[in-house]
């Protein structure tokens, strides 16, 4: 691997001064908030990168992001990365680390998989102590009338822990505490999290804060944050979280990576504030919407597009034959057998998501992410059918050969960039009542015959606009792996409708949470987890990856 750049020579390249810089080590840091008054210029275009329905694997969203960055480098593009930070869940989890992998990763990988910067523990800690706040309140007489049966705010762990996600709380006796139910989410579903990845500047974040709903009284009244005298506190703890991180690729490329919402439970992007930094820094950033297009790349255009004040120019899919050959009917044990009838009926699952992007006013270029597994007529098959939509394609080596496995890609975004014209189009109006925004992005972009509500759903919503705020967008929470609102429907399923099992106001974020199916806001472990690869070795941390 080539040595790391100094963080300092990073942030050069940027054009960020000395001053706005706070190193933390040699080859990381943070940028003050100041720097994006510094130096005004034009902002650059913007590069979204989403992908088809994924396996479990994922299909490497996050290794294209980084390879994509580091082909318009190598094609003499000014550039820079905006990405999500991992969470310790996942790392330890399922999936492993979020950094990209082989050619494409970004630096130091160990270092931003493990506590970055200390950014996820202060939005723990700062989430934490409201809910600490909430039930000292309840023991100290509970002047504001908080029902304890409608308290709503959680407790929240950057850990898959499922034995959390149903707890009593004040056990014991009458010194400690109000005898509850309560529950732990994880921490990328913090609406703190959310909160600060959508906020503008310090001012808006405490705004924000100060609109957090912890509960409920006994006349169903509910009660904020600031109500409760906590913005103050907590916005001295995500004080240093609240400055995007500096980092780099493995080739050298700026990346500012910064906050961590999951996009099947929350919206599924870096911060604002990280993606308009870059954008006011490079010609072109490069950023990512987690899981597929039906999750993060909806909730891109609906939700973080319209607070943020950009748009993309240009959004790329990513497609695997793996996942191709899962959505065409193969089982996860035939994967690496040649099928390209299997690869050709999969594509039906990325012709969906291609036409929700379309419905936004974009044109994507399909990334085909290659592996060694292959074969040449599978790869030729996507090409084809790419063909058949019109569609700009590349395959896409940049795990293994970096940002030159990138270049062809990064010039089918240059080119695909410069075909966009106007604004895109959003699924709904802003004064649209709840139902009717939510019924709308079912039939657009996931392709349902319409939507069920649950009794205790419609009472959610109901509670919600007696507190005005009924006119709230929704952020759906459902399941990753199918385009609807069943994990076990693959492929691009037709003639279903979606449940909604409950709303959850996120005040501060600006949306409400509708929870679609059986999805949890608090992971499990898998069998067999990353964490029993994981080990330090003569000081070395080993299996982070």
């Amino acid at each position: 691997m080539p040595e790391l750049r100094p963080i300092e020579e990073i942030a050069d390249r940027l054009d960020i001064a000395t001053d706005h810089l706070v190193p933390y080590g040699r080859t990381k840091g943070k940028v003050r908030l100041a720097a994006l008054e510094q130096g005004a210029r034009d902002p650059g275009k913007l590069v979204l990168v989403s992908a088809l329905t994924p396996t479990d694997a994922g299909e490497g969203k996050t290794v294209t992001s980084i390879g994509l960055a580091q082909g318009l480098a190598a094609i003499d593009e000014q550039v820079c990365l905006a990405l999500r930070e991992p969470s310790l869940g996942p790392v330890f989890g399922m999936k492993g680390g979020a950094t990209g992998g082989g050619g494409s990763t970004v630096e130091p990988q160990t270092d931003i998989n493990l506590h970055f910067n200390g950014d996820f523990h202060a939005i723990t800690s700062a989430h934490n102590l409201l809910a600490a706040l909430l039930d000292n309140h309840l023991q100290r007489g509970n002047a504001l009338g908080l029902d304890p049966r409608r308290i709503t705010w959680p407790r929240v762990l950057d850990m898959n822990d499922r034995a959390l996600r149903n707890v009593l709380v004040g056990l014991g006796g009458a010194t400690q505490g109000v005898p509850r139910e309560s529950s732990f989410d994880i921490t990328p579903a913090s609406e703190i999290m959310a909160t600060l990845c959508l906020a503008r500047d310090r001012a808006d974040l405490r705004a924000r804060l100060g609109r957090l709903i912890v509960g409920a009284t006994s006349k169903l009244e509910p009660v904020t944050a600031a109500e409760l005298n906590a913005v103050g506190s907590m916005s001295v703890l995500l004080k240093d979280a609240l400055r995007p991180n500096l980092a780099q690729t493995v080739e050298g490329v700026p990346a500012v990576i910064h906050g961590g919402p999951f996009a099947n439970i929350a919206h599924g992007t870096n911060s604002v504030i990280a993606t308009r930094l870059a954008m006011s820094r490079a010609d072109w950033t490069v950023t990512e919407a987690g899981f597929a297009f039906d999750l993060g790349g909806e909730k891109f255009f609906d939700l973080v597009c319209p607070q943020g004040g950009f748009a993309p120019a240009a959004v790329v899919l990513v497609a695997t034959v793996r996942a191709l050959k899962r959505h065409g009917g193969v089982g996860k044990k035939d994967l690496e057998r040649p099928d390209p009838a299997a690869v050709e009926r999969g594509f039906d699952n990325l012709r969906h998501h291609v036409e929700s992007v379309r419905r936004f006013g974009r044109d994507p270029v399909i990334a085909i992410n290659c592996f060694a597994t292959d074969a040449e007529d599978e790869l030729r098959t996507v090409e084809a059918a790419c063909g058949e939509m019109n569609l700009l394609h590349a395959r896409s080596t940049v795990f293994a050969r970096g940002g030159e496995g990138g270049a062809d890609l990064a010039r089918a975004v240059v080119a695909q960039a410069g075909r966009a014209s106007g604004e895109p189009v959003r699924r709904y109006a802003d004064d649209a009542p709840f139902k009717d925004k939510l019924d709308a992005v079912a039939r657009d972009v996931y392709g349902a015959d319409g939507v069920d509500w649950t009794p205790a759903a419609n009472r959610d919503l109901r509670r919600l606009e007696r507190w005005g705020l009924g006119h709230l967008p929704p952020c759906v929470a459902k399941t990753q792996s199918s385009i609807s609102d069943d994990p076990k429907r693959p492929g691009r399923p037709t003639g279903f409708r979606v449940t909604v099992r409950g709303v959850v106001p996120a005040a501060g974020a600006g949306f409400a949470v509708a929870l679609l199916g059986d999805i949890l806001r608090m992971p499990g472990l898998p069998k067999v987890p990353q964490a029993h690869h994981i080990d330090l070795v003569d000081g070395e941390i080993v299996g982070v990856s």
